[in-house]
């Protein structure tokens, strides 16, 4: 099964893309839903957040305030990069139990992590195939003070402690451009699914030489 990454910058247009592959076969794994649910009370990561960020974060059903711990860590680096310590492993450990189940089930040709930071967490090696997904700036930024009703300034506060697209594109082997219209996006998304379904059947049979190999015996 061939393992891909989407990822991109906020606001850049991961999801609509997402989407499209999905609706074309893949596997999509949310990183941002994994580690919401890491975070329920109960879970794993829910006691050390709530440790290091007191009480005040909890909403009064116990479950943590997504949106005032997302305040905190935008504006903290010492926030920010503990969360991303507590959570990726978290999330990278959950996406090999599904994809060891994916491949012995043998039903999915290809696994995509949806995640806005896999190439800033270092995880980027334990996929074939990088995609990134971007726009410029002032796209993001319009997008996001829609989506989230924040001001500009927080909007792009939250875009500029990212990993700027230019360098993110540097990892990748495909690249969307979703600074246009959704139709556009998802015409491009559509041939990187046909790429990547050759990627995967290309990794499928050379697993196949390999297992050949392996089995023959020697005279």
């Amino acid at each position: 099964m061939l393992r891909a990454a989407l990822t991109g910058g906020i606001a850049c247009g991961k999801s609509v893309v997402a989407c499209v592959l999905r609706d074309k076969g893949c596997f999509i794994h949310s990183a941002d839903e994994a580690a919401h649910d890491l975070m329920s009370p109960g879970r794993p990561a829910w006691k050390e957040i709530v440790a290091r960020f007191g009480q005040e974060i909890l909403q009064p059903d116990g479950a943590i305030d997504r949106i005032r711990l997302g305040r905190t860590v935008f504006s903290d680096l010492g926030a920010r990069l503990f969360l991303n310590k507590l959570l990726h492993p978290l999330v990278l450990a959950e996406e090999k139990r599904l994809i060891a189940g994916l491949e012995r089930d043998g039903r999915t040709a290809i696994f995509i992590s949806e995640a806005a930071l896999t190439i800033e967490a270092g995880y980027s090696r334990f996929y074939d195939k990088i995609i990134v997904v971007h726009c410029p700036e002032d796209v993001q930024v319009r997008r996001l003070m829609e989506r989230e009703g924040i001001t500009e300034e927080e909007a792009r506060r939250r875009i500029r402690v990212q990993m700027p697209g230019e360098e993110k594109r540097r990892h990748a082997d495909y690249v969307i451009d979703a600074s246009g219209s959704v139709l556009e996006t998802i015409e491009q998304a559509e041939r990187v699914y046909a790429a990547l379904l050759q990627d995967a059947e290309l990794k499928a049979l050379s697993a196949k030489k390999l297992t050949t190999r392996v089995r023959r015996p020697h005279k």
